[in-house]
C-alpha cells in the first residue's frame, strides 16, 4: 500500500504521525474516503468540499489545496488501481493519504439494529471520532449480521455506521431518512436522490417490518442489497428498485469518469 504524508510519497507502513498528535490521542481530526476506478477518483471535488466543511465545523485549520496536491501526487505514483483512497487531517496539522484495497463484503447484507444517539455537536463533521460507529458494526456481527443499522433510543432509523439506508414499503418508490435526523450528508446518498425515485421521510423501527426491499449505499459499497433486518428476510433481495438504483449509480459513475466528461 502507498501513502503520502505531508507531501512525501512512501510505503504506507513507513508513514509516521507523532504520538503527541491529538488526532491520535483524542480522535480530533477529519477524513474522507474516495473510490478509485482505474486510478480515477469519483466525486473528488465533492469529497474535498465536504472535507472543508468538516474542518470549518470542527474549527480545524486546513489547507484543502494541499490535500488536493497530495492526492494528485499519490495517484500519479499509484497508477490505474481499483481501490479506496483515504485522506485525513489531524489536529496536529498532519495530512495523510493512503491507498487501500476494497474490502470484501457479502453481495447481500444482513442488518441488525443497534441503538445509537448521534452527537449533535458533530453534525456536518466527518471526524476521526468513529469508535461508536465501529463498535456498532462489531455488535451487529456478534448477532450474526453483516452490518449495523443505527436507530435512536426513540426508535428512529438513521443509517449504517459508514453507509446510507434506503428502503421501499410499496415497491414503487424509495424512502431514506432525512438530514434532520442528524445523519451524515453522504455524497453517494446525494447522488442517488437525483438518480432514483427517492423521498426523504422519517423511518421508525416499527416500520421495518413493512419493508419490501432495501439497500445500503456508500462510496465503497455503491448500492448493496439488504437480505434481512434483525433476522427477518425481506420479500425481495435484490428488489427491482435496488437493481435500478445500482444500475443508475454505476452508469453515472462511468459517465462522470469517461474521458469525454473530463474535456
Amino acid at each position: 500500500m502507498l501513502a503520502i504524508l505531508d507531501g512525501t510519497v512512501l510505503p504506507a507502513e513507513e508513514a509516521r504521525i507523532p504520538a503527541t498528535d491529538e488526532g491520535l490521542l483524542r480522535g480530533d481530526g477529519i477524513f474522507e474516503v474516495i473510490r478509485l476506478y482505474g486510478g480515477r477518483p469519483f466525486a473528488l471535488d465533492d469529497h474535498l468540499e465536504r472535507m472543508g466543511r468538516s474542518a470549518h465545523n470542527l474549527r480545524l485549520p486546513i489547507d484543502v489545496d494541499a490535500v488536493r496536491a497530495d492526492i494528485e501526487a499519490l495517484l500519479a505514483e499509484a497508477g490505474a488501481v481499483d481501490a479506496a483512497l483515504r485522506v485525513l487531517w489531524t489536529r496536529g496539522g498532519r495530512r495523510l493519504g493512503m491507498i487501500e484495497p476494497i474490502k470484501d463484503r457479502p453481495g447481500e447484507l444482513a442488518l441488525a439494529t443497534v441503538t445509537y444517539a448521534p452527537p449533535r455537536i458533530l453534525d456536518g463533521v466527518k471526524s476521526l471520532s468513529y469508535a461508536g460507529n465501529m463498535l456498532a458494526g462489531r455488535l451487529a456481527v456478534e448477532r450474526g449480521a453483516d452490518e449495523a443499522l443505527l436507530v435512536t433510543p426513540h426508535g428512529r432509523v438513521l443509517e449504517g455506521p459508514t453507509n446510507s439506508f434506503f428502503c421501499s414499503f410499496d415497491g414503487r418508490d424509495l424512502v431514506t431518512p432525512p438530514m434532520e435526523d442528524h445523519i451524515l450528508d453522504s455524497i453517494t446518498r446525494r447522488r442517488l436522490l437525483g438518480l432514483a425515485a427517492v423521498r426523504e421521510a422519517p423511518v421508525t423501527v416499527d416500520d421495518l417490518g413493512r419493508v419490501r426491499e432495501a439497500f445500503m449505499a456508500s462510496t465503497i459499497l455503491e448500492v448493496r442489497p439488504v437480505r434481512s433486518i434483525d433476522g427477518t428476510a425481506l420479500p425481495v433481495a435484490p428488489g427491482p428498485l435496488t437493481q435500478a438504483a445500482a444500475s443508475a449509480l454505476r452508469t453515472h459513475i462511468e459517465e462522470t469518469l469517461s474521458p469525454s466528461a473530463a474535456r
